[in-house]
Formats: structure tokens, sequence, C-alpha cells
């Protein structure tokens, strides 16, 4: 039931491909930023068709840190209010658990910005303005894009590895931040986390993956949304790397809903909606 429940996640705020007129959104199916043991990592590009802005905003397609594929227009709704404001959209799939690890998934999602940075001209986008958000194991992978990025590397063979995969903005829906306390070996560990194969690790092996332990002062702006009563990932998470961002005087902010639980519904859905996009918008402007 949990495994049908972090799919489900993925697929947040989905609604029907016709509410979104054709002509509003281009999309770019299938493009390919990787590939690993003779499979290909992709994502979908969503671009305004009118009055772009240059920025590109990452989606993070992973719940329980599975990453599944689905046709773009079912994710067509869920990025119009950012495709509305001129963002160009990137559904980003990584390599999907139980066959890959939380740490294969984050190599994954640290190469498509590296990608798509390289590929600024092609997606008409700006290189200095890219920003990431995701749900869950998507808010995860976003908080490690947005606190534990690097450079690049100039001595790489592939020039993708060569270019930076730092991001300017981040938003994290319900995000854990710290796995070390959803390891096997974490003495209040969760049940329910017995049922998620990407967190049959250790406390040592979940350290590198847990964006709390990353936090610095250069660390993108980041926003957090998250729900007082979600007993999956409860709201400490949020709460402690809140605290560690305003230590380091990190640019963030937390936004707390009373009644949620792990996802969002009706008001609460709609405000998260309004506060991610208007983020997105103060962070990613043109200069």
């Amino acid at each position: 039931m949990l495994r049908s429940l972090a799919l489900a996640i993925i697929g947040l705020s989905l609604f029907p491909t016709s509410q979104v007129a054709a002509e509003d959104i281009r999309i770019v199916p299938d493009v390919v930023y990787g590939h690993k043991f003779g499979l290909a990592t992709t994502f979908d590009v969503f671009a305004p068709t009118e009055e772009a802005n240059g920025a590109a905003v990452l989606f993070m397609v992973s719940g329980g840190w599975y990453s599944r594929w689905s046709p773009p227009e079912q994710l067509q709704h869920r990025m119009k209010p950012l495709t509305d404001k001129g963002f160009t959209v990137f559904a980003v799939r990584h390599g999907s658990s139980p066959k890959f690890s939380i740490s294969e998934a984050v190599a994954d999602v640290r190469r498509s910005v590296r990608f798509i940075r390289l590929n600024a001209e092609r997606f008409k986008i700006d290189p200095d303005r890219i920003g990431v958000f995701g749900m869950s194991a998507g808010g995860h992978l976003s908080l490690m894009l947005g606190t534990a990025s690097d450079d690049g590397d100039p001595k790489a063979k592939d020039p993708v590895l060569k270019v930076s995969d730092r991001v300017q903005a981040v938003v994290a829906y319900v995000a854990p931040t710290d796995l070390r306390v959803a390891a096997k070996d974490a003495p209040d560990r969760l049940p329910a986390y017995e049922r998620f194969p990407a967190l049959d690790i250790d406390q040592k092996t979940a350290e590198p993956d847990s964006p709390l332990l990353h936090v610095t002062s250069d660390d993108a702006p980041t926003l957090l949304l998250a729900g007082a009563k979600d007993d999956l990932v409860p709201i400490f998470h949020s709460r402690n790397i809140q605290k560690a961002f305003e230590e380091a005087k990190v640019t963030s902010k937390l936004i707390e809903f009373p009644e949620a639980g792990h996802g969002f519904g009706g008001e609460d859905a709609q405000k998260a909606t309004e506060a991610m996009v208007d983020w997105f918008v103060k962070h990613l402007a043109a200069e």
C-alpha cells in the first residue's frame, strides 16, 4: 500500500489535460540527459509559447524515490501555474527504486541540471536562473541540489560533468531532510519506512544524502512547505533544516499547514502552489 502511496505522490495535483489549451505550452517529451546500464534517463520540457521569462524550473518526478514515466500531457496542468508566469519547466525522471539507490537518484538529478545548463541556448533559458521543486522524495532531491551542489569538474572527459549543478532557488514540499532517522539502524525509525526499498540503508550510508548535513551559507534560497500532521515525513524535518538555514543566514522560509498531512488538498494546495510560484518569481527574476 505504501508503495502505491509513494507512486501517487509523484502525481500529486494532476488534473485532466483537457483543462489546458494545447497552444499555451509546447511539450518536448523524453529528452535524454544520460545513460546507465543500457537505459536512458530523460526529462520532458514544458515551454510557454508566449512571453517566456528565460528562467527554468525543474520538477523532480519522484515519490519514495520511485520515478515513474507517464505521458507528459498528464503533468501539463501541474506545470501551468509556472508556464503561465513564463517559466520553462523540466519534469526530470531519475533511476528508480528499487533498482537504483538514493545516491544514484541524487547523481542523476545532478546530471540533469548540468545537462540543462550546458544546453541552455537550445532550451532558450538563462543558465544562471534555474530553480527546482519536488514533493516528498522529490523535495529531498530538490534540497540536495540546493545544499550540496558543485561547480563541475574541469578535468572530466564528459562535457556535461564539467558544468555546475548549482541551482538558484528551491521549493521543497513535505521533504525528508535527515535520512539518518529513516535508516534501518535508527532507534526511532518509523515502521512505515520498512516498505521503502530505497531506505534499506544504515545511518552512515544516509549521511551523504541528508540535506540537513550540507547546509552552508552559499545555499540556494529555499522555501519549505510542510504539513503539521504529516505522519510519514514528520514536520521536524522541515523545522530542523529551517533552523539550520537561519543559523547559516541562508534566505529561506517555512510555511506550515496546521491541518495537512503528507500532501495538500483544497485551499492548502492552492496556497502552496501560489507560494511556490511567488518564490520562483522573486528569486529567478531577470536582473
